[in-house]
């Protein structure tokens, strides 16, 4: 016979078991958002995992305090350091990612010049004593200027 202390037991263990499930698909969530950024950015996400740190209560852009799931992963940028990463997930809503301080990646091949530095030359030693323009400063008023048109 099913008492209600056996039925409230029952449905507790049942919620525990729904909220892990859950868990487990924001994870799954937050590592494909840590690929996709790691992408972005150009590092390699180590080890294609996150791990689950805290669940608390932690600000989002408007500064409201809700309750997050905050997840860390290392990524490398060289191949030999390994940086820290963290992900704040609201839900399924991604609240922010955070990388430590990393040197950036070299680039694969060097930038070609400008060609508006190739412009500015010729335009350079065709005029020579040419004044730099002035600035422009629209939007400021000097105090002098501004007592003569009154």
């Amino acid at each position: 016979m099913l008492t209600l202390g056996n039925l409230f037991l029952l449905l507790l263990l049942a919620g525990a078991g729904a909220w892990l499930w859950h868990g487990h698909g924001v994870r799954e969530r937050a590592l494909l958002l840590a690929r996709q950024h790691c992408a972005k950015v150009q590092v390699e996400l180590l080890d294609e995992n996150v791990a689950f740190r805290r669940f608390g209560l932690v600000a989002d852009s408007r500064g409201r305090k809700r309750f997050a799931r905050v997840y860390a992963f290392e990524f490398t940028v060289t191949g030999e350091q390994r940086h820290a990463g963290t992900l704040v997930m609201f839900g399924n809503h991604l609240g922010r990612i955070e990388l430590e301080a990393h040197p950036l990646p070299a680039a694969a091949e060097p930038m070609p010049a400008p060609v508006v530095e190739v412009a500015a030359s010729v335009i350079l030693e065709s005029v020579p004593n040419e004044p730099p323009a002035p600035r422009r400063t629209d939007n400021v008023v000097r105090l002098d200027q501004w007592k003569r048109k009154s």
